[in-house]
């Protein structure tokens, strides 16, 4: 067997030259059979014996295996996650046009049902004045408001306006994850690793959770008992520390020992901590307890509109049958209460307010426990980085980064939460 060897002796690239290589017969006696090949190769400093057995070659061969089944796992890594992309992009589209066609259905049956009640209403007050046709118009203004009834107690059930907002708030969130996945899969040295589409797969399904796309069965609650922030991110999985000191003001991450790298510091910290808690106590809670009188007015309205549509179509049989001029004028009174009921609870898009508060007390949320995740893991090196971490806080609350060291007081047992006047976000 022939071949051409390269070696570098000191420094130099040794010549090439034909060398010789001789198979030795394994020793019967011996239990370790292996097939050495010799050769002689000539370099800067003499002749040098290399040796290489078979053993090594195959251990090359596996080597190069490995290598070349590598890229392949990472490659599927890279479809999935492409995948996903692709149904996040698919997702805002169908949240888009679905949030459009529910828009519509809250002008339509406003307008439709404010038509009917306000004519049954006038045909009620014109019966007492035409005896001839006094029959006619009291059993159409009956029909009418009882239409206007049902139509509106099928509305104030799904409350259009709120529907729509769901899926403008869905449609954001979609694309937003669209654009992050995206931007993982462009960035020139990212590594797509298993884990990452796992983590890609939980936001689907939490957004898919927070946002039906079904009517019925399926939506969401429309009058709960009480609000509770919107939802629409998986919970962070916790890693298991041998300790973990509690944190202090309810939770607000812990103090570590470790801040002084990466950007962090133990004042960053403070600060971050004094965010959280005025979060806590002001922003959120403002936004649950407007949240929970709209809830509680939009209650009102959805039961009185239908109640007095439904007691108007009474009042009008009531006067087609016996003629008298009062049941006639409660039909219109009626009917005219009903309509301004309609028009606050859905001319005012009452449920669109309250879903409003809903997602904003949400995002709060999130920004709470994006803040105590990143304060809980102990080593700094792991976290992102503090001097972005705080502009992406300052961004989400609308300050910037030189107004947020007013909260580090704030993140101070001594101070009570009903000494806290002052706002974190500035942006709703």
């Amino acid at each position: 067997m022939e071949a051409l060897l390269q070696s570098t002796s000191h420094g130099g690239a040794a010549a090439l030259l034909p060398a010789t290589a001789t198979l030795r017969r394994p020793c019967p006696g011996k239990k370790n059979r292996l097939l050495r090949a010799r050769a002689s190769v000539r370099g800067g400093a003499g002749v040098r014996q290399l040796a290489v057995t078979i053993d090594d070659l195959r251990l090359v061969r596996d080597a190069a295996a490995v290598a070349a089944a590598a890229p392949a796992e990472g490659g599927t890594a890279v479809e999935r996650l492409r995948a996903v992309a692709e149904a996040a992009a698919d997702r805002a589209e169908m949240h888009d046009i679905i949030g459009r066609q529910r828009d519509n259905w809250n002008h339509l049956l406003l307008h439709s049902t404010n038509s009917l009640t306000l004519a049954a209403s006038a045909m009620a007050a014109l019966a007492p004045a035409a005896p001839a046709t006094a029959a006619a118009l009291t059993s159409s203004a009956g029909v009418l408001l009882a239409t206007a009834a049902v139509t509106m107690a099928a509305a104030n059930k799904i409350q259009p306006s709120q529907l729509a907002e769901e899926q403008r708030n869905a449609t954001r969130l979609w694309r937003q994850l669209d654009r992050h996945l995206r931007a993982a899969l462009a960035a020139p040295a990212a590594i797509i690793t298993d884990a990452d589409v796992d983590a890609a797969m939980d936001r689907v399904l939490a957004l898919d959770a927070a946002y039906p796309l079904p009517l019925l069965p399926g939506m969401l609650e429309k009058f709960p008992k009480t609000l509770e922030p919107a939802r629409w991110w998986p919970t962070k999985r916790q890693q298991h520390l041998k300790s973990k000191p509690a944190g202090i003001n309810g939770g607000c991450g812990r103090r570590s020992s470790t801040a002084g790298g990466n950007g962090w510091t133990p004042e960053l910290e403070e600060e971050m901590r004094g965010v959280v808690r005025v979060i806590r106590a002001k922003d959120e809670q403002e936004y649950v307890k407007a949240g929970s009188k709209v809830l509680a007015v939009n209650r009102v309205l959805a039961v009185a509109g239908p109640a007095f549509a439904g007691a108007g179509a009474a009042a009008a049989a009531f006067a087609g049958v016996s003629g008298d001029s009062w049941a006639s004028g409660a039909a219109v009174v009626c009917g005219a209460v009903a309509a301004a009921a309609n028009t606050v609870e859905h001319g005012w898009q009452l449920g669109m307010l309250f879903e409003l508060c809903r997602n904003v007390a949400g995002q709060y949320r999130k920004v709470q426990e994006d803040i105590e995740a990143c304060l809980d893991e102990a080593d700094v090196e792991r976290r992102e980085n503090g001097e972005v971490f705080e502009a992406k806080v300052a961004l989400l609350v609308g300050r910037r980064t030189s107004e947020m060291k007013q909260f580090r007081e704030m993140a101070s047992p001594a101070i009570d939460d009903e000494d806290i006047k002052d706002f974190a976000g500035k942006l709703f």
